[in-house]
């Protein structure tokens, strides 16, 4: 399985960016999509993620209101859409997949794409 992320850049604060990501090989009917990110000398952390089957979503709180998580499932690809963007923000943004049980922690995510980094600028 491969992952591919498209979609980072440079944004104002208060800005949106829209992320992308295809996956490509056989990654199975029962697995969800995440996005997690890590900031420099920072843990990776949490973003989003989103069931394959069901098209539940859960937020990390510090995005809840502001980000999207949707999927395709016709075209295999996840999107985050982020709005109301801030400072903070900064980070090289992961998406993962996996047959995850729990989706706030990295480690149970199989595959991971390359990362596409996002700057906020205040």
């Amino acid at each position: 399985v491969q992952l591919q992320a498209s979609g980072g850049g440079l944004v104002q604060a208060g800005g949106s960016l829209r992320l992308s990501c295809a996956a490509s090989g056989r990654t199975g009917r029962s697995y969800g999509m995440g996005w997690f990110r890590q900031a420099p000398g920072k843990e990776r952390e949490f973003v989003a993620f989103i069931s394959r089957s069901s098209g539940r979503t859960y937020l990390s709180d510090s995005v809840k209101g502001r980000f999207t998580i949707s999927r395709d499932n016709a075209k295999n690809t996840v999107s985050l859409q982020m709005n109301g963007l801030k400072p903070e923000d900064t980070a090289v943004y992961y998406c993962a997949v996996g047959s995850v049980v729990r989706w706030t922690v990295a480690s149970e995510y199989d595959y991971w794409g390359q990362g596409t980094q996002v700057t906020v600028s205040s």
